[in-house]
């Protein structure tokens, strides 16, 4: 039996709960059948656009601009919940191994000596993590590494963060160096004592970021020298569910988080290893009054 509503599941905690939740509170309060279907930012927004995909459960702005601005404003085949939490991306090292080093800055990563302290593998050159392949802000943190100077001494790796975040704790028990991007809303800051690295404030004038998707040469027609600018994140949804399934478009247009909830959602999941059906279960179970205020126009 074909789904009413495919709900699309990116690759970080926070959307996988959220995508969970979703689906549950669709099927209980509705009677929809839902499915969840993993993917990349690109992929689920074509998704929503063709019809084979409905919902991304967030999207994290201004990283998916080009996808907003292609989607959104020019096609008018997704829409997007005005209901934001607040969040930010940066670069964080542990804060023992900061103080220790007397890291305090990214451009203190342009060193070559502080860049030799990040070298996991023995050949030579530091390594920093910036992302997941997939994700708007690896690209933009590639973007970044090169306007600032730090990719000339360091290898840009690319790998899912959960792999990432487990080299951090190995690092942090064996008192070596890691590096790489944080985000929040995220459990890594309840997990780990992090300093997140100071930067020269966003200046919208030095902040030219083309994503891959809009231009083969994205990487030498952008720069970007100065810190991220703040960040929203929402839930986006497929125009055609307010004529297909109106009652489900009122609740995805109505749905409100906060960074709170995100980051007990993914403390759970990824660091608890909680069942994410189970959680999103126990979750919507005892946040009933928030869930059914999603389902009132």
């Amino acid at each position: 039996m074909a789904q009413d509503i495919v709900v699309g599941v990116p690759n970080w905690p926070t959307a996988n709960a959220t995508s969970h939740i979703i689906k549950l509170a669709l099927e209980q309060n509705l009677g929809l059948e839902v499915e969840l279907q993993t993917g990349t930012n690109a992929i689920i927004f074509e998704g929503m656009d063709k019809g084979s995909m409905h919902v991304h459960p967030e999207v994290w702005l201004p990283n998916q601009q080009n996808l907003h601005d292609t989607f959104v404003t020019e096609k008018g085949s997704v829409a997007m919940n005005s209901n934001s939490v607040q969040g930010f991306t940066s670069v964080c090292i542990p804060k023992g191994f900061a103080e220790e080093h007397g890291i305090s800055s990214i451009e203190d990563l342009t060193n070559p000596d502080t860049a030799a302290l990040f070298d996991s593998n023995g050949d030579g050159t530091g390594e920093i993590w910036i992302g997941a392949a997939g994700w708007a802000s690896t690209n933009v943190e590639r973007i970044r590494a090169k306007s600032i100077g730090y990719d000339q001494v360091f290898d840009l790796v690319e790998m899912d963060e959960t792999i990432a975040y487990a080299q951090l704790d190995n690092a942090i028990k064996a008192g070596e160096g890691w590096v790489g991007q944080c985000y929040g809303p995220h459990y890594i800051f309840a997990l780990h004592d992090l300093t997140t690295l100071e930067e020269t404030p966003h200046d919208p004038e030095r902040w030219t970021v083309v994503q891959p998707t809009d231009d083969p040469n994205w990487l030498e027609n952008s720069s970007a020298d100065v810190g991220w600018p703040s960040s929203t994140l929402h839930v986006f949804y497929a125009t055609s569910l307010e004529s297909d399934f109106p009652e489900a478009a009122a609740m995805l247009a109505n749905m409100s988080l906060d960074s709170d909830a995100l980051s007990s959602m993914a403390f759970e999941v990824a660091v608890n290893n909680k069942d994410v059906e189970v959680f999103a279960a126990e979750w919507i179970a005892a946040n009933e009054d928030r869930v059914l205020g999603w389902f009132v126009n």
